[in-house]
């Protein structure tokens, strides 16, 4: 009996590449929706921190996410985003609905939409996945915790899941 070796592990399975293949010299847009400051500012800090370049637009409220992702009056120029990360409780238009209205554009549908909120309840993520959502995570308290889950969102969708 002949043993060949197992094949390797492939590099990007290890985190040592990207398996989308972003190019390192690649501005990755994000658009944070949230109305806390200081998880905004978290958030922002750690993605940051990762290996691409990444450049954050922050919306306070669903409404101005929506005017953002549309492009309308004074966000003409807007960059369309990447990745949306989406707080769940809003003011003016609160994250399911701002998840409904991005679904339903055909424009804006495959955008991938990761929910964080600081909600436990099981059907705050029932309902967001029924929208579609791509993802949802709870924000730890801890700060730390936090930084580390935003860092782990930001590999997985920005390293590793194939957007095409």
């Amino acid at each position: 009996m002949v043993l060949t070796p197992a094949p390797a592990m492939p590099a990007a399975l290890l985190g040592e590449r990207p398996m989308s293949g972003i190019p390192a010299n690649l501005t990755v847009e994000i658009l944070l929706v949230e109305d806390s400051a200081n998880d905004a500012e978290l958030m922002i800090e750690a993605l940051r921190e990762g290996s691409l370049d990444i450049h954050v637009t922050c919306a306070r409220d669903g409404e101005e996410a929506m005017a953002l992702l549309r492009r309308e009056g004074g966000f003409a120029e807007s960059p369309r985003p990447d990745l949306i990360l989406l707080d769940l409780y809003l003011p003016r238009m609160n994250g399911r609905e701002v998840l409904t209205k991005i679904k339903q554009d055909s424009a804006l549908r495959r955008i991938p939409i990761v929910i964080l909120t600081s909600s436990e309840n099981e059907e705050d993520f029932d309902a967001a996945y029924d929208l579609f959502a791509n993802c949802c995570v709870c924000k730890p308290a801890d700060q730390e915790q936090f930084a580390l889950t935003v860092k782990k969102i930001e590999r997985f969708w920005l390293h590793h899941a194939c957007r095409r």
